[in-house]
């Protein structure tokens, strides 16, 4: 094991909630011994630690508790009860404005948030030039902070951030303000961190950042972990929070054993995934699946430009009125890369009675790049106005695209060059 960075040891935040301002005056000058408040954790014994050089990312519904573990991290807050140690010099970008003064210049809040950190005034005209460079906002930095966009202002918080030598780094969903240049800067920098061997706390609401960027994650719901683990795990598992289907007596293990028993299915022509994370009301399932390249052949091996056809069969355990039916591939480490369903091609789909099976075929180009994918699998609805998930697969099998060109990225653009 290496060093330690961060170890949170049984944090607990609780918070005192009044039904009457009144009340909260009584509670403090103790003018009554009722208890005329309700408690509220926000932290309920939390518990985990990060290695030095680690990136790490908290992922989790609003009100899961993951600003307040920065917060309490960082020493804007503290802790009901339990403990926190860090070892090394950190930098935070929690929220938008933190540690600014609106009245001042940027470079006056630059001076400032270095004297905060620790840095004196000869230590700041040094990388006074870095942290302008990477903000890059002109002659706004001469102008009040008051009159910045939020752009702006992000750019110019992260860069103080960033450039001040921290050992670790923790950011809280500013990112999400910057344009995409800006973000893409960012996350470069990330790297460069990472290969320098300092460790990353950040809080994300995109999961594509927290699976690409992170070592592993920590998924908190309703103050409490429920899972600590890789990125593709956790996400997953974050999936199942959003749509309320998360069995937490099971600790984080939601996975199941896929029956491949019986003849005659179309997915005993692929090797199905036998921990395929699958969960829904089930008043709807898919019972089978399969690959169909360009001549009819069901196959898990699909040639790139070639036509292809993802084709699923549901059986219906109750009357729905208007299901949806989508799929999706992810790369191996669990970045969704492409996907549809029949709402967004706006396929209409006739009301379904209990026995009845709908066979999907979703026909489409090929133009992944060559590799390995993931399939993953969904009926949903909106019954009465509410987003349900009646069953989902994922990961459910595998996919091979064979090439003999590959392009940049995941997707092939099939560019055309004229060169004249």
């Amino acid at each position: 094991m290496g060093e330690i960075a961060i170890r949170v040891n049984n944090v607990s935040k609780i918070y005192r909630l009044y039904d009457r301002q009144r009340d909260r005056l009584k509670d403090a000058l103790n003018l009554t011994r009722k208890k005329c408040y309700r408690e509220h954790f926000a932290l309920d014994g939390l518990d985990f630690t990060i290695q030095k050089g680690e990136t790490v990312g908290i992922i989790g519904t609003n009100g899961s508790g993951k600003s307040t573990i920065l917060k309490i991290i960082t020493g804007v807050l503290h802790p009901s009860g339990g403990d926190v140690t860090v070892d090394g010099r950190i930098s935070a970008l929690l929220e938008l404005g933190a540690g600014f003064n609106m009245e001042y210049t940027g470079i006056e809040n630059v001076y400032l948030n270095g004297t905060m950190i620790g840095f004196t005034k000869e230590e700041i005209d040094e990388r006074l030039s870095d942290i302008l460079e990477f903000a890059d906002i002109g002659d706004f930095v001469h102008q009040p902070v008051k009159t910045y966009s939020s752009g702006m202002f992000v750019r110019l918080a992260f860069a103080v951030a960033i450039n001040i030598d921290p050992e670790i780094l923790i950011v809280d969903e500013a990112l999400s303000v910057g344009d995409s240049f800006f973000q893409s800067k960012c996350y470069h920098k990330f790297e460069e961190f990472k290969q320098m061997g300092k460790t990353i706390l950040f809080v994300s609401h995109d999961l594509s950042s927290i699976t690409k960027y992170c070592d592993r994650a920590i998924l908190l719901n309703r103050g409490h972990k429920i899972f600590e683990g890789t990125p593709k795990e956790a996400v997953d598992l974050y999936k199942r929070v959003l749509v309320n289907q998360l069995d937490e007596a099971a600790d984080g293990e939601e996975k199941t054993r896929w029956d491949q028993s019986g003849e005659g299915f179309w997915r005993n022509t692929l090797t199905v995934n036998p921990e395929v994370l699958e969960y829904g009301t089930k008043k709807a399932e898919i019972i089978d699946f399969a690959f169909v390249d360009a001549n009819g052949r069901y196959s898990n091996v699909i040639e790139k430009g070639s036509e292809m056809t993802v084709k699923m069969k549901v059986l219906f355990h109750a009357d729905i009125a208007e299901p949806i039916f989508a799929f999706s591939f992810k790369n191996l480490l669990g970045i969704e890369l492409c996907g549809t369903n029949t709402l967004f091609e706006k396929t209409e789909i006739t009301p379904k009675a209990a026995g009845d099976v709908q066979v999907v075929s979703f026909r489409q180009k090929m133009d992944l790049q060559g590799g390995e994918y993931l399939l993953s699998l969904g009926c949903t609805g909106y019954p009465h106005g509410e987003f349900t998930v009646y069953h989902r697969l994922y990961d459910v099998c595998s996919l091979t695209v064979v090439s003999t060109k590959n392009t940049v990225g995941y997707y092939d653009m099939n560019t055309k060059i004229t060169v004249e």
